[in-house]
Order: structure tokens, then sequence, then C-alpha cells
């Protein structure tokens, strides 16, 4: 019996393995199936992990299918985000009262960054940080204590702060290949059936698949 993509705790022996979509109720957060969040004996709250997002501003988080998102990351939404232009910078129109309605600025006054997107079998390591408006693409994996402030390409592996990309995890051809294959959309029992190529180093089986 495979997992269910609407449970929120696929599999009883791992209790701290959620998937994504089943624990955040946000119409603003769009998650896929089999995207999990791995936390800890306290943390399977994946919501809490995206800060500074308020409906005001209208941003949204897309996190793609198949992802693997490790404890201790963050998505810093554009809340975050103060004017620069403005002898202060200081939000006086979140601490709410009179100052929350005379002092609230217009999105455009803010510097945004538009939405987050994460592709999708994008591994993310432990306490990565991902900064407004992000994309990140299929394949890549983002290494532990990242901070993550500009794109990083499909099929790449990015460590640092600030993140950089160190290398491609395959030629352009196969990486191409990958883009356009798309397996993450296959039916999931196309998925199953390939378990084998797509858990092999050896490429060849995947690019017979058809």
């Amino acid at each position: 019996m495979r997992p269910n993509p609407n449970d929120k705790f696929p599999n009883p022996n791992l209790p701290y393995i959620c998937y994504i979509k089943n624990s955040v109720n946000n119409p603003n957060v769009i998650i896929g199936d089999y995207s999990y969040y791995y936390g800890d004996e306290n943390d399977t709250d994946f919501s809490k992990h995206i800060t500074h997002h308020y409906d005001f501003i209208g941003d949204k988080l897309i996190i793609g299918k198949f992802c693997s998102i490790a404890n201790g990351v963050n998505f810093v939404m554009n809340g975050a985000n103060h004017r620069m232009n403005c002898p202060s910078t200081y939000p006086f129109y979140i601490m709410g009262g009179d100052w929350g309605s005379a002092l609230k600025p217009h999105t455009n006054e803010l510097p945004l960054k538009g939405d987050t997107v994460i592709g999708n079998d994008v591994w993310i390591g432990q306490n990565v940080t991902i900064m407004p408006g992000v994309h990140i693409g299929d394949g890549a994996i983002i290494g532990t204590n990242a901070t993550v402030a500009k794109d990083i390409p499909p099929y790449t592996i990015a460590v640092g702060n600030p993140v950089r990309v160190v290398k491609k995890r395959f030629d352009d051809e196969t990486i191409d290949y990958l883009l356009n294959l798309k397996w993450w959309d296959w039916p999931i029992e196309k998925i199953e059936a390939n378990f084998e190529a797509l858990g092999s180093n050896d490429l060849s089986l995947i690019k017979n698949i058809k």
C-alpha cells in the first residue's frame, strides 16, 4: 500500500515526517503532493517556518512535488522588507492602534521581490534560510545552513552564506532531458513502475523511459 498523499504523517514509524500540504492552511501557500518536512518531537508545524507572510501583500510560497525539506528551514516572505527610502526603516504600521492605518505603506512603496517558488524534487538541507522572491529550480540541492537570496538553477548544488552554486548535478544534456521528462507529473503508478530508474546512478535507465 502506497503512502496516502492526503495524510499529514505518512509513515507511523517516522512520526516527524509530515506532508507539507496537509499541515498548512493558507491559500497563499501552494504545496505539491508528497513534498515533506522533517521536523522533530517539538516541531511538525511547517507554517511556523513561513515568516512575515502578510495577507495585504499577497505574495505566495509555491513548493512543487516530491521536495525534501529538512529541519529548521525558514522561508522569509516579503513582509520582512522595510521601506528604505524614508528617514526611518521602522515599520510603525504593524504595531496596530492608530499607527496601523495612518502609516501603512502602499505595497508599491515596499521593496517587494514577488512570489517564492521552489521547483519539484528539490532537497533543502537543515537550517537553510530562503529569502523573499527566490526561485529554486527543479532538482536543485541546497546545502545545510545556506542563506538563499538569489535564484538557483535546476539540477545544481548550492551552498554557503551567501549561497553560491558549486556544481551541476549532471551534464547539460541530461539536465535538459530531466526537465522535459518531468517525472514528478507522471501518474503515481508510472512512478512506482520506474523506481529502479529514478533511484539509480545508471542514467541510461532513466533515459530509456518513454
